[in-house]
């Protein structure tokens, strides 16, 4: 219906389909050879770090060769090292999930989502079989089964426990659960969510770990986006365009926000106020503001609304392969 996937101005597809060809081939996914565990590791942090900046056609890039090299580890290891490298696999296949979801190949993360769950009981870490849940459940909020999403949600909060890694599962999912709320336009509900994931925040701080961005940045972002989706769209663009962070904040979190709050001004008959925003997306996250279907919605509502076309506006188009 959005047209997605689209093309990032670079090659995708070649990565895209060896991505396609190992989720094909399941839990029979040809192995190659590992290396050292603690070099996947480092391989798998440094996919993760790519992700983060915005660069998800790199990760995509980089996926498959990673993942064949750690089910060849999975293979060959035993004992604690195999637990491991089956945590390292469940992170990869979540990763993958994120990535082609990003990019617009949606239906690439149902079987990264299945994998993902099938790994993740043989991990070292037990807390990964929640957060592969979670991830099945935003793919779920963004289909519109909000009740099964929400069971999902749930279930993760219950099995957080105090330790910060729990505390860390349960925000995330708190925040998870905030937006699951309000695309029901349940606004107290939403509201609820962020509180609680806002006093998590208190004790947790800002942290990547688990790549939740998770921390009072990331729950005040939540904050205007149910504001948005379910509150005071007006309230959303004037708030959220206070937004302040720190200089190494996740660019593709601010860059979502800022697209978000254009949204935002669009609601309230702002034009050129979410024009600005979408700016402030582009200089966030150039990568991600071109391929997110919603950049070019509220692109085409702007159009719609003005009378006129402006420079401003036909640049933005063009440069994010429109027209309007």
């Amino acid at each position: 219906m959005t047209g997605a996937p689209y093309d990032d101005g670079k090659p995708l597809s070649d990565a895209v389909n060896s991505l396609s060809i190992l989720l094909t081939e399941g839990r029979y996914a040809r192995a190659e050879e590992p290396g050292a565990l603690v070099q996947l590791e480092n391989d798998l942090d440094a996919a993760q770090r790519l992700y983060r900046t915005d660069r998800t056609r790199q990760t995509i890039e980089v996926l498959p060769n990673l993942i064949r090299r750690i089910h060849g580890a999975v293979r060959e290891l035993s004992g604690d090292d195999k637990a491991h490298a089956y945590t390292l696999l469940t992170s990869a296949y979540v990763l993958a999930e994120w990535s082609v979801r990003r990019t617009g190949h949606l239906m690439l993360a149902l079987p990264a989502l299945d994998l993902a769950d099938g790994y993740a009981p043989s991990s070292d870490d037990p807390t990964y079989g929640a957060f592969s849940a979670l991830a099945r459940a935003r793919v779920l909020t963004h289909f519109g089964e909000s009740e099964v999403a929400g069971q999902l949600i749930d279930s993760a909060i219950a099995t957080a426990d105090s330790s910060t890694a729990g505390m860390v599962l349960a925000g995330y999912s708190h925040l998870a659960g905030a937006i699951n709320e309000a695309r029901q336009l349940n606004y107290p509900g939403a509201v609820a969510h962020v509180g609680a994931a806002r006093e998590l925040s208190t004790y947790t701080g800002e942290t990547d770990l688990y790549m939740t961005a998770f921390g009072p940045l990331n729950v005040e972002i939540h904050a205007h986006a149910v504001e948005l989706e379910s509150g005071d769209p007006n309230k959303a663009a004037i708030d959220g365009a206070k937004l302040a962070h720190d200089r190494d904040a996740p660019p593709t979190r601010i860059a979502h926000h800022w697209q978000d709050n254009a949204r935002a001004w669009l609601m309230a008959g702002k034009t050129d106020k979410a024009l600005t925003a979408l700016n402030k997306a582009r200089v966030a996250a150039p990568q991600q503001t071109r391929l997110h279907p919603a950049v070019r919605e509220t692109l085409h509502g702007i159009a719609i609304a003005e009378k006129r076309r402006t420079e401003t506006l036909t640049g933005f188009a063009a440069w994010l392969g429109t027209s309007v």
